[in-house]
């Protein structure tokens, strides 16, 4: 061999120097032009492929996958509010509270106010069974007929489920409270809380138009949302004004109304069958364990 031996107090004596980084293409692995900390990117933004927009995990390796949203506490406000609402107005009902002494004095006030008296019995009568029902039950055909044929059922059964609910829950409660009626039906049934009329007549209007606005355009949705407010207001101020009900007993049957529609617009948005498509998996949590030394 012609190499010649390196003298042993130069490598006893040599100090360890840190390594230095170098310019150029491994900086950029490093930094980025944005310090984004994807390599060669050079405007900051993720990469878009699903490995990269997973979530670290433990010891900063690769995580699960960005979670699919779930139902949103936005979503929830309307059947909160009308539930609580209805409780509220339960309890002022029964305790004599101040709010039942005020809603007597409007009802009283609306009962010998000049609203025409036709016109009242007219919107009154709407909250009948033998008027409501048959619009629900040809929005329950029509809606038959434009349905898929796999799922044509489900939207009329739901229809009709939500709508049985209204005695099954207003015929309780009215026999709990027991509640008077206005001096106009003096000598009638006691149980006048909630009003099984504004009930009905939110629910069944309500359902027809939920089904009627199924794949239907923005503008006609927004008209069919006015004219079912339209109605039910009239509804509610000619029951209080031919002296059928109190105020609140009107109130109480929108509250309950609005958690029912609430739960049948839930259950039009997700028929059955309409879930992930077959051959498809959930995604797994990787199992992928960060660099050694992290």
């Amino acid at each position: 061999m012609n190499a010649t031996p390196r003298p042993q107090g130069t490598a006893d004596t040599a100090v360890p120097a840190r390594p230095r980084r170098r310019p150029g293409r491994a900086f950029a692995h490093t930094t980025g032009a944005r310090r984004s900390g994807h390599p060669h990117r050079s405007d900051g933004r993720p990469p878009h492929t699903p490995r990269g927009a997973r979530h670290p995990g433990h010891h900063g390796g690769l995580g699960t996958s960005p979670p699919v949203p779930g139902p949103s506490a936005r979503g929830l406000l309307l059947p909160g509010l009308c539930a609580l609402l209805l409780a509220l107005f339960t309890w002022q009902v029964v305790t004599h509270g101040p709010l039942r002494a005020l809603d007597e004095r409007a009802g009283r006030a609306v009962l010998g106010s000049a609203l025409p008296d036709g016109a009242a019995h007219f919107f009154a009568d709407l909250g009948n069974t033998a008027v409501a029902l048959p619009v629900l039950a040809l929005a329950m055909a029509l809606s038959a007929l434009r349905a898929a044929r796999t799922r044509r059922w489900w939207p009329p059964l739901c229809a009709a489920l939500t709508m049985a609910a209204v005695p099954a829950l207003v015929v309780p409660v009215k026999d709990a409270v027991g509640r008077p009626g206005p001096a106009a039906m003096a000598g009638a049934h006691e149980g006048f809380f909630p009003s099984g009329h504004a009930a009905t007549a939110a629910v069944a209007y309500g359902a027809a138009a939920l089904l009627f606005l199924l794949h239907r355009p923005g503008r006609v949705r927004a008209f069919a949302v006015v004219s079912y407010a339209a109605v039910n207001a009239g509804v509610g101020v000619g029951l209080v004004r031919c002296g059928f009900h109190w105020p609140l007993d009107v109130l109480a049957g929108w509250c309950l109304a609005g958690v029912l529609l609430w739960g049948l617009a839930r259950a039009l948005s997700r028929p059955p069958g309409a879930g992930r498509p077959r051959g498809t998996r959930r995604p797994r949590a990787s199992t992928a364990q960060g660099p050694p030394g992290q």
